[in-house]
């Protein structure tokens, strides 16, 4: 009886990977690669450096500047802008959680 079954290593071998893959499925993950995808497509249609170089260098007319340009882009950027922000909350939702988790002494019993 020492050597295993063909459904028993199959079965086996199938719960290795659901355990290999289960840490990779969290939101936080799924958020981080959302995060680079949508950067990644933004990169792709706008020219970033640009946008930063015509920047106003007074800091009160950032903001107006920035939504000015947000406004006058492509659907397909705003959307993406819009993704990349949510998962950007996410991952410091997460992160806030973590580090709150960490900072709560444990009890003693």
């Amino acid at each position: 009886m020492n050597n295993p079954s063909t459904i028993e290593r199959n079965v086996m071998r199938r719960i290795g990977v659901i355990r290999a893959v289960r840490p990779l499925l969290t939101v936080g993950a799924l958020a981080s690669v959302v995060l680079v995808v949508a950067l990644w497509a933004i990169g792709r249609d706008v020219w970033v450096a640009r946008v930063f170089e015509n920047a106003p260098h007074n800091v009160t007319a950032l903001p107006a500047f920035y939504l000015a340009a947000f406004a006058h882009t492509k659907v397909v950027v705003q959307v993406l802008s819009l993704i990349t922000l949510a998962s950007l909350i996410t991952i410091a939702r997460k992160a806030a959680g973590l580090i709150s988790g960490a900072a709560i002494p444990a009890r003693a019993h």
